[in-house]
């Protein structure tokens, strides 16, 4: 791959990327940041100053000093300073960024202009979720994509909202939350499977309020990326096919639609391994690399790997039902606890379930996730069904049990069990026997065998997709040349 900066006109072309302040969106981020520095982009990486701090505190006082080229920025999130160590409550944040910081951003832009010694910013990548920024980039005229961090199918069960408003099952009656009435088919939302659920939906429409907050924000910022140049999305073609073609139905082409994930793969592909720029990373919580050499020790294919992701939390009977259902099954396992994981509680586990599982169960508190699933040693992924870890087990070939918490958890859940044949889903009300139950037949049975006969099958599709000439590779071509290297945005 070449440098751009030649093509660029005076200069080197300077992107200021601002992801939503969670580890969810945060890591795909920090990928592409990473390829378009390796494409000639000066990089300036914007966190929230509460991440920047719990940054530092995970990777050590020097992670975020940067490298010549690639800089890290901060601008506040409107809420309440802490010096906490857990992600901030979504739709608080939704609500402050949405509010506060557009302010702070476009100080941010105009500070980065008048510096000596950076280029001037010729574009913006923003979260979608942070829609300001498509205003402050049109304030200073240059062009800004929006990346959709999530699913194509969880973006387009976003969308489909205004048709449950529309025909007035949103919102909810009190009796319909548990009375079946979410077992209700939904097989003509267009864009998504003929297999959908009401409960398959992005779970915030599971409210009586009809000014649930985060309906409505959803609502607005799916409506809103419509205004960007491009929209760029983690996820490949074959893998979300009607979705996104559900998606260009709605968002005009002057929008264009960028797929170029996984972004995992995409960027081992273009940023050089083992380099400094590879080295810097996103987790918010300190890594425990010991896991790896547990892992040394075990069978291919034998180990439970358990993560349910930055957000999701439970209640302590929940956990221990988890645990025990792991223990029965008779599988090793390593399973990650955050110290957040339980509800406005520490975790804690019955002492018998640690002298049961002692020499073939692993406790740790955080871990690179992509490099676990890609061990040779793990056999399934036990998951909250966010879209990362969905793509990241995808990219081990590892099949899932999901136990989908919030947002769009539930739409992946039902196209991993339904459309994609990788994935089985554990019942919310979570049972130790149905736990066990799901984790023998996950690595012992014949639908298992199939999960994972597929899950590697999608593997291949994305290793192809990613490579030079590859469909996702040509994507983020596309998105460099027709849109980030543009002179101005749509406004100019």
């Amino acid at each position: 791959m070449g440098s751009v900066a030649a093509d660029a006109g005076a200069g080197k072309p300077h992107a200021v990327l601002v992801p939503f302040a969670a580890q969810g969106h945060v890591t795909p981020m920090l990928k592409l940041g990473k390829i378009l520095h390796c494409w000639g982009f000066h990089v300036t990486f914007v966190n929230t100053e509460y991440n920047h701090r719990r940054l530092l505190r995970s990777r050590g006082a020097g992670a975020l000093d940067g490298l010549p080229g690639f800089r890290f920025a901060t601008i506040p999130d409107g809420l309440p300073p802490s010096d906490a160590n857990v992600t901030q409550d979504v739709p608080s944040l939704c609500r402050s960024t949405e509010e506060t910081c557009l302010l702070h951003f476009r100080a941010l832009l105009a500070d980065l202009n008048a510096s000596p010694d950076v280029p001037p910013v010729t574009c913006v990548v923003g979260d979608d979720v942070m829609s300001f920024t498509l205003e402050a980039a049109r304030e200073i005229g240059v062009p800004c994509a929006l990346f959709w961090t999530a699913s194509a199918c969880g973006y387009m069960g976003y969308r489909y909202y205004r048709t449950l408003i529309d025909k007035g099952i949103f919102p909810l009656k009190e009796e319909q939350l548990t009375n079946g009435f979410l077992e209700t088919p939904v097989d003509s939302a267009p864009g998504l499977s003929k297999h959908m659920r009401l409960r398959d939906f992005p779970n915030f429409i599971r409210s009586t309020d009809p000014n649930e907050f985060m309906v409505h924000f959803a609502l607005r910022v799916t409506k809103q990326i419509a205004g960007a140049d491009a929209v760029i999305l983690n996820t490949f073609d074959e893998l979300e096919q009607e979705a996104l073609d559900g998606m260009r139905a709605v968002i005009p082409p002057a929008a264009s639609i960028h797929t170029i994930g996984p972004l995992a793969f995409l960027a081992e592909q273009i940023v050089p391994q083992g380099g400094e720029l590879d080295a810097l990373g996103s987790n918010l919580w300190k890594e425990d690399a010991s896991c790896f050499a547990w892992l040394e020790g075990k069978r291919p294919g034998s180990v439970v790997f358990v993560n349910y992701g930055s957000v999701t939390v439970m209640t302590n009977a929940e956990l221990v039902e988890f645990a025990w259902g792991l223990a029965n099954s008779g599988h090793d396992f390593l399973w990650i606890i955050r110290p957040d994981l339980v509800n406005g509680d520490a975790a804690v586990l019955p002492p018998e379930f640690l002298e049961a599982v002692e020499g073939h169960g692993l406790l740790a508190s955080w871990c690179p996730q992509d490099a676990v699933l890609r061990h040779e040693a793990v056999g399934v992924f036990l998951t909250h069904s966010g879209w990362n870890s969905t793509l990241e087990s995808l990219c081990g070939g590892v099949p899932m049990l999901c136990w989908p918490f919030f947002a769009e958890q539930q739409t992946n859940c039902r196209y991993k069990c339904a459309e994609w044949g990788v994935g089985m889903e554990i019942g919310h009300d979570v049972r130790r026997e149905a736990v066990e139950e799901k984790i023998r037949e996950a690595m012992c049975g014949e639908k298992g065998k199939e999960m994972r006969r597929r899950a590697a099958e999608w593997r291949e599709i994305a290793v192809r997709a990613t490579r030079p000439g590859g469909r996702s590779y040509a994507n983020l071509e596309k998105l460099v040349n027709d849109v980030l290297l543009l002179s101005g945005g749509k406004s100019s």
